[in-house]
């Protein structure tokens, strides 16, 4: 692991993901820019002290030197987004597998750099996405591909967060500093930090890919630098029209991430905060509800369930479906097998790269171009 340390938000998220269903342990690490956190961060992981580094490059460096069947298997990066590209490069050319936090990298050159090395080494590189892992996400998704409310004609995604109604990054304990700063952070603050998420939602259960959007972009918080609210119209590749909202000074909002898409037939929607459950509109029959954990759920919604119906799954579980998908299909790889398609479903580079083209085409119709139609850049 990079980054995570004990002074850390998202690490322990990631490593009680990653441990879920025993196919993962934590055996080395560089948890902190800071040595000494680094270091007491790995002991009360339980990490022996020699495989406790100082930085990401001694870490590569020193377990690429160990013996196979020793050393890592795979390297998770949750850092700021600047410390993202470094690391994954540097343990994609020296043969490892890659976790990585989102966006996926600073910039969009940055991006296309990582893919064209995934394609390059034939390794594998995961993206936490981490709302694509729900198994009402995943049944959603298969009943699109099936079919069921005919083509897809609107997509409304919002994300509403009310964290940063106030200038909390000046607090020095505030996770907000890095997100909120250009140098650290990008282009984009809330497009970049949620709105990504959204998009990505969007593209996933409905398998269609934007390809122009006219966005508005705004910083509503006197002396912050970079957007903490935004919206974009978009057009999708099959003639669909969309609409996403992304915002983090929607005060009293936690993490409101909903979406609704609609076909000629009927559509559905569901709500991040009550995740167990897929509504289903229909323009001939009654509404319907379907709940994880039950019998009558898709075959890739079950695989990616842990417990009967009723009993709550949540965000926890969902992060560790793209953990446990990564893993089996890393040693299904490592094995000379092709993965079950149940494991080879999380975010992969190329999602990570559209979430890059995404920011800055945001950023160009909402800043430079006077909000301007802007065809998906490339």
């Amino acid at each position: 692991m990079v980054g995570g340390g004990s002074d850390a938000f998202i690490g322990a998220i990631h490593r009680c993901a990653a441990f879920m269903d025993n196919q993962i342990e934590l055996v080395c690490g560089c948890f902190s820019i800071n040595p000494e956190i680094s270091l007491s961060s790995g002991k009360d992981y339980f990490i022996p002290e020699n495989r406790i580094y100082t930085s990401f490059k001694e870490m590569i460096e020193k377990e690429s030197a160990l013996p196979e069947g020793e050393r890592m298997d795979f390297i998770t990066i949750v850092t700021p987004n600047m410390l993202h590209f470094e690391p994954a490069m540097m343990a994609l050319e020296k043969g490892f597998d890659v976790v990585l936090e989102k966006p996926m990298t600073f910039s969009l050159d940055e991006a296309k750099a990582l893919q064209k090395k995934v394609e390059e080494t034939g390794r594998t590189l995961a993206l936490t996405h981490a709302y694509t892992g729900y198994p009402a996400v995943k049944e959603a998704k298969r009943m699109v591909a099936n079919g069921d409310f005919g083509k897809i004609r609107k997509i409304c995604v919002e994300y509403m967060q009310g964290w940063l109604s106030n200038r909390v990054e000046l607090n020095p304990t505030s996770n907000a500093g890095w997100r909120t700063d250009p140098k650290r952070s990008g282009k984009a603050g809330c497009i970049g930090d949620i709105g990504t998420h959204a998009l990505n939602l969007a593209e996933y259960i409905s398998g269609l890919k934007c390809t122009s959007l006219c966005a508005d972009m705004e910083t509503f918080v006197p002396g912050r630098m970079l957007d903490d609210d935004g919206a974009a119209l978009l057009r999708f590749d099959n003639g669909a029209k969309g609409v996403l909202m992304a915002s983090q000074i929607a005060a009293g909002e936690e993490n409101n991430l909903t979406i609704r898409v609609y076909g000629e037939k009927g559509g559905l929607e569901w709500h991040q905060q009550e995740p167990n459950s897929l509504i289903l509109k229909w323009s001939d029959k009654p509404m319907e509800v379907y709940r994880t954990g039950n019998p009558y759920m898709g075959d890739i919604a079950k695989a990616n369930t842990r417990t009967p119906g009723g009993h709550p799954e949540g965000y926890i579980e969902a992060f560790g479906n793209i953990y446990r998908n990564f893993a089996k299909t890393v040693m299904a790889k490592r094995d000379g097998i092709a993965p079950k398609p149940e494991w080879n479903d999380f975010p992969k580079v190329e999602d990570g790269v559209r979430g890059m083209q995404f920011i800055e085409t945001a950023v160009t119709s909402g800043y430079e171009e006077d909000k301007k139609w802007i065809n998906w850049i490339n």
